[in-house]
């Protein structure tokens, strides 16, 4: 972070203005001598508004207890009367619609965006000295002495208050995009709270009060001004930076939209201005630096080859992933391929910020504040997904991911509901119906391997419990199954589908996680954790590329956990179905939870023999021995249905059955699972088999010593006779006319390859 000064003021009743391209200052309005200056807020500019006029307008409000609204011309439009004593604060909600302001009086008052009051929020006995808008504008964050209280706009709606320090509250910022709150006050100390009034963060004691702090747009970083004190700190709380400029305090400070500058203004007069700088990406064997606004270093680490890369705007955001440096100035997007630095792809970006970018294999998204591009690394538009509500400003990673086919965004105004597109047509995928979740999603993960049809995502609700589900599922509802909780933060690996996560304080891989489909009690066998104790508090994965895991840990330092490479082979041999190869590296790794996934992926694929090897590996007995049962059964079709049935799927199974017209082997699925009920309705709308269903169900009944109470059963049982010996026989008959079947369908399908 660099910074350098420049004066301003407003005890001399001046308003000025700097143009940061070409460091020139303009007076704006020079002010009545009775009116002293306390805050000033622009209106927000609205996205993709394309009347300007209305926005270059903003608030100034006074020790006189008025604010007035000001044109970017300096003339004051109108000046209203709101407080007794000071206007402490006033600021706009994110789409200008309102403007709240808070007085030395206690009170906190909402008003039309012309200056009409609409309400009073809350009356206190002590000056509220900040206030910041909830992130859709329906909540209000105000200081009260050393409490915070969060007030929702609806009168019923329930309040939120904590003591949040020991000394009295200055300043809070609340951002839109990670929901997280920061507070800083008189016991020098800065904290950064969840929505829900939980602390996160809290800094050791500082050498002075807090005076000023903000949230970047981003909500990746925040600023925290004191006296003679300016500090750039990561989301999670740490420090990047601290500069020392010789200033007073820093009572405000102002991020530019784009989040790569930083301006305060200071006690002695002074405004400062300060730039981003020193960020780091690394991939592989790169590794990336931001040295200037403009300039970025690249560092092969192999060979020690150093490229200098040049730009012609300031450097807003940057992604290096799958060989490619995606960079995103003010103006233009330049992409780089990691085998040639020299020739960058250059092109126009529209108006609007970039405020994320996201790589896969074979493409890029950008968001900016107008919406979401997929662009490939040649540089052409490939799509652009649109949806109603959205508000692209306040993605961000948790909330948006990318594979080579799917685009996956949480939605904002329904946060149980996930959005799936195709990257491709920018089309929602299948028949248009969202992913619907039991609770608040707070991240999703696409995979980013294997077919189009087979592509999973992985979702943390808000209880931090992680689900898996397939994104294109024909018509079914798909199944959304747990397989971990207390998971802070996850990745899936760039090159297999086997996912990371941090899990209760520990590093977890799921070497495959899609085995909670075929077999679920085979899930927890095929868990790779290390022991936690290596990282500190609360660390977050940064990246999972190859068998490196990046993490960032609680005070900002970078840790990398290695991980075994053979469950990656396994995933590339189970894909191209080169079983042989599979059981061979299994053998040599000596390790269950390789076992344990080979069974797993070998049933996916129905490869029984592999399976029942490796299920026989992990001493999973009746596994073995039911699938020698699947092995046995006379006709595809069981064989089908039995699988299905060792998935859990029964009604897949049963409609397997009665669509090859197998009647009986429909009605003795339903025996084996004890669904009585439903077997004896089969048999009676098949007209075949009652008989057998009622002997079943005797002999059920007799073994526990129990008497019929089921009306139908009574009813039945009159009037058909149980004959075991006819029974079987009936069996047997069935049994061998599947058998025909099967051998007349596969000598007619023979009889077709010959001909």
């Amino acid at each position: 972070m660099r910074s350098h000064v420049s004066n301003g003021g407003s005890e001399d009743h001046q308003i000025l203005k700097w143009n940061l391209l070409t460091s020139e200052t303009s007076l704006v309005v020079k002010l009545p001598d009775d009116i002293y200056p306390v805050d000033l807020h622009w209106f927000p500019k609205t996205v993709g508004v394309k009347k300007q006029n209305q926005t270059e307008i903003f608030v100034l409000t006074s020790t006189d207890g008025k604010f007035h609204l000001t044109s970017k011309t300096g003339r004051i439009e109108k000046s209203v009367e709101a407080h007794k004593g000071a206007v402490l604060a006033g600021r706009w909600n994110y789409d200008g619609t309102a403007l709240i302001t808070a007085g030395e009086d206690g009170q906190i008052k909402i008003w039309s965006k012309s200056g009409m009051l609409r309400s009073t929020l809350a009356s206190q006995g002590s000056p509220v000295y900040s206030v910041a808008w909830g992130p859709d504008s329906d909540r209000i964050l105000y200081t009260s002495g050393r409490q915070l209280i969060i007030k929702p706009l609806q009168p019923s709606a329930k309040v939120i208050q904590w003591k949040a320090h020991d000394g009295i509250i200055l300043k809070v910022d609340w951002n839109s995009v990670n929901d997280l709150i920061l507070s800083g006050g008189e016991d020098c100390k800065y904290k950064v709270w969840d929505s829900f009034g939980r602390l996160l963060y809290s800094s050791l004691f500082l050498d002075y009060s807090i005076t000023s702090l903000s949230w970047a747009p981003d909500g990746e970083v925040f600023a925290v001004g004191s006296f003679n004190t300016l500090r750039l700190c990561d989301k999670t709380g740490w420090s990047y930076a601290l500069e020392k400029p010789n200033t007073g305090s820093v009572f405000s400070l102002a991020w530019s939209a784009d989040g790569t500058q930083l301006a305060g203004a200071c006690g002695n007069g002074h405004v400062i201005f300060a730039h981003v700088v020193e960020q780091h990406w690394e991939w592989k064997n790169f590794v990336i630096t931001l040295t200037k606004r403009r300039t970025m270093q690249v560092r092969n680490v192999i060979n020690d080859a150093v490229d200098i890369l040049e730009f012609r705007d300031r450097v807003i955001k940057a992604s290096l992933a799958y060989g490619h440096l995606v960079v995103a100035t003010s103006l233009q997007c330049y992409v780089y391929n990691s085998g040639n630095w020299n020739t960058p792809l250059i092109f126009d970006l529209k108006e609007g910020t970039v405020s994320l970018i996201l790589q896969a294999e074979k493409h890029f998204l950008l968001v900016d504040g107008a919406g979401l591009y997929t662009f490939s690394y040649e540089g052409r538009l490939i799509s652009s997904p649109k949806f109603p509500g959205m508000r692209a400003d306040i993605l961000n990673a948790q909330s948006v991911s990318l594979s080579n086919d799917t685009i996956a965004v949480r939605d904002k105004s329904d946060e149980k509901v996930v959005l799936l597109f195709d990257a491709l047509t920018g089309k929602a995928l299948g028949d248009g119906k969202p992913l619907s979740h039991k609770l608040e999603v707070v991240e999703v993960a696409l995979d980013h391997c294997g077919p189009s049809n087979e592509r999973k995502i992985a979702l943390v609700d808000k209880n931090r419990d992680l689900y898996l589900t397939s994104v294109r599922h024909l018509g079914r509802e798909p199944k959304i199954c747990k397989i971990g909780s207390m998971v802070h933060s996850m990745a899936w690996n760039d090159a297999a589908n086997i996912l990371c996560g941090v899990q209760d304080g520990q590093l977890t891989m799921w070497y495959y996680p899609s085995a909670v489909f075929t077999d679920k009690e085979l899930l927890p066998k095929t868990l790779y954790i290390k022991d936690g104790s290596e990282f500190s508090r609360a660390p977050h994965i940064v990246s999972f590329v190859g068998t490196k895991v990046t993490l960032r840990q609680g005070d900002g330092s970078l840790v990398y956990s290695n991980v075994p490479p053979y469950p990656a082979l396994l995933h590339e041999y189970s894909a191209s179905a080169r079983w042989e190869d599979a059981l061979r590296l299994c053998r040599f790794a000596k390790d269950q939870s390789l076992w344990a996934c080979l069974a797993g992926m070998a049933m996916a694929n129905r490869d029984l023999d592999t399976a029942e090897m490796a299920y026989a590996a992990i001493r999973e007995l009746p596994r073995v021995q039911y699938i020698k049962f699947i092995k046995e059964q006379p006709s595809k079709e069981s064989t089908l249905a039995h699988m299905l049935m060792f998935s859990g799927q029964v009604q897949e199974a049963e409609a397997t059955l009665l669509q090859a017209g197998l009647f009986y082997q429909a009605i003795q699925v339903n025996i084996d699972l004890f669904n009585w009920e439903r077997a004896l309705e089969l048999a009676v709308k098949h007209k075949t088999h009652v008989d057998t269903v009622l002997a079943y169900r005797q002999k059920f009944l007799q073994k526990f010593g129990r008497k019929e109470t089921n009306k139908r059963f009574l009813q039945y049982a009159e009037g058909v006779e149980v004959d075991w010996e006819k029974i079987q026989a009936k069996i047997e008959m069935e049994l061998a006319k599947e058998r025909e079947k099967a051998a007349n369908a596969s000598v007619r399908s023979s009889g077709v390859l010959r001909r």
